[in-house]
């Protein structure tokens, strides 16, 4: 018996939209990364790029649970000594809410060549609008 291997052209990649809206941040980028990745598809292949396009919506209403909102940090560094720098993530998430959940959804990816290719099929709005009416997405329900 011979093993399937499917090609880049088996593949139907759809377009999916999801509201963010009361949910957590780690529940909604665990989704949204499985989502990417094509994992929720009987022809899943883990060294290939099988996943869908995921739009994500109203990422401003992201509920962070606990204290995440206070106490927990996200750094950088400028490249010039002494330049580490960092913000809560209350403040991203008043800021640039984007950012929290592209970093998150980042994150939970693999960290080999083809994360690069999974981020760029994820389209984060901080808002209700977003411009990708023309691709007809599916609203899908994420578990809360």
């Amino acid at each position: 018996m011979k093993t399937f291997q499917p090609k880049t052209s088996d593949f139907t990649r759809d377009w999916v939209l999801v509201d963010a809206r009361d949910i957590p941040l780690g529940r909604l980028a665990s989704q949204v990364a499985a989502r990417l990745r094509g994992k929720h598809k009987p022809t899943f292949t883990p060294n290939m790029d099988c996943g869908d396009f995921v739009v994500v919506v109203n990422a401003d209403q992201i509920k962070l649970t606990g204290r995440k909102h206070d106490d927990k940090m996200h750094y950088w560094h400028t490249g010039y000594t002494g330049g580490i720098k960092s913000v809560t993530y209350g403040q991203l998430l008043e800021n640039k809410p984007e950012k929290m959940l592209m970093l998150a959804v980042k994150r939970m990816l693999p960290r080999n060549k083809l994360r690069k290719i999974f981020l760029r099929k994820l389209k984060v709005y901080a808002g209700a609008e977003h411009p990708h009416t023309a691709q007809q997405p599916k609203t899908i329900k994420l578990v809360k």
